[in-house]
């Protein structure tokens, strides 16, 4: 069975389609793998630090551990007031938490020392616990002694 002119013609057209489609998507998909070899991503890793060195930003995450609500939230406040770089608030796992702890995430005890002086925390009550788990330096949880810390 023979094709007509026009059946002919139509399967060419479809064919030319379909080539250049094909042609376009192979374009894009080696822009692709280009810009992936000129511009790799780039892994989010801790790095290694020395316990001599102490960051110039500090990170906290700040947790109520005394169950009075909006309490970390102020003490968010009070800690970006004082140049530290608050990027978690929340609650700590039980609030029966008699005295505000500093705990060291990272290692560094100078950050914890320097957040605990800012609140006038004892230092007696700072910590270390280092997880490789956790992106920020330190971790404050405000106590049932809430109202004898600096607020300033």
């Amino acid at each position: 069975m023979s094709q007509t002119p026009r059946e002919s013609s139509s399967n060419t057209l479809y064919l030319h389609a379909a080539i250049g489609f094909l042609s376009l998507l192979l374009v894009i998909l080696l822009l692709a793998v280009f810009t992936r070899v000129l511009f790799p991503r780039i892994q989010n890793e801790r790095a290694e630090q020395s316990a001599q060195l102490i960051s110039d930003i500090i990170q906290i995450e700040v947790l109520n551990g005394c169950g009075v609500s909006g309490i970390a939230n102020s003490y968010t406040s009070v800690l970006r007031k004082n140049g530290f770089d608050v990027v978690e608030t929340g609650n700590f796992d039980h609030f029966d938490v008699k005295n505000t702890m500093i705990i060291s995430r990272s290692g560094v005890m100078p950050n914890a020392y320097r957040v605990a002086d800012a609140l006038g925390v004892d230092p007696l009550h700072v910590i270390q616990e280092e997880s490789p788990d956790f992106f920020l330096d330190v971790t404050v949880v405000i106590g049932q002694d809430y109202e004898s810390l600096n607020t300033d």
